[in-house]
């Protein structure tokens, strides 16, 4: 069991792409954290099998890609997702991360855990409706979303050089407030579990 690692978050992009506008979001947003908060951007979503009970069954919870993706939510803070827009809703891979991540094999590394989501498409509506999507699902895997700030980053290839560095300066200051808020946010958080356990002992 990985312990739980103060000021660690880990970044998921709910996308495939090399050139992923949701990965540089995500690569942006670690260096705009607050100095007290360390983001690891997670690569592997690629790996992850499709969901399916018979393999869950078959490899005691999972293969060897969804144990590691387990242990390395286990050990974060709190989850930062970034979430493209496809068909009005969140991508096919980052759906079947969810499913594989909310599943007890042991145990459920979702409940209660803090997490906040942004998203960036490169078309001109943004994710807003991918966004709303992810909560509905999230709502159902008893995760402590933040409800605000929001960032919904539209045309994203007027933000992002093709080097992935982020050309915006509004961009820059509205994540700097979005990290912010989630450093405020994993300490609310914290402190109304341990309210919540100092009144049942």
């Amino acid at each position: 069991m990985n312990e739980l690692r103060k000021g660690h978050v880990l970044g998921i992009a709910g996308s495939l792409r090399r050139g992923s506008y949701n990965s540089m979001l995500l690569r942006a947003a670690s260096t705009l954290s607050p100095p007290d908060m360390e983001l690891e951007v997670y690569n592997g979503i690629a790996e992850l099998p499709l969901f399916d009970e018979d393999l869950e069954a078959r490899a005691n919870g999972g293969p060897p890609s969804v144990t590691q993706l387990r242990d390395q939510v286990r050990a974060a803070a709190g989850l930062v997702i970034a979430t493209p827009e496809y068909n009005q809703s969140m991508a096919g891979v980052l759906k079947n991360a969810i499913d594989w991540l909310s599943r007890p094999g042991p145990d459920e590394v979702l409940i209660k855990k803090p997490i906040a989501i942004l998203g960036a498409s490169g078309g001109r509506w943004g994710t807003r409706l991918a966004q709303a999507n992810l909560r509905q699902v999230l709502t159902a895997t008893e995760s402590l979303v933040m409800p605000q700030p929001a960032i919904f980053v539209a045309e994203a290839g007027k933000v992002f050089s093709n080097e992935g560095e982020l050309l915006n300066d509004v961009l820059r200051k509205q994540l700097e407030k979005f990290m912010q808020g989630f450093s405020d946010w994993l300490t609310l958080t914290a402190a109304g579990e341990l309210a919540k356990t100092r009144a049942q002992t």
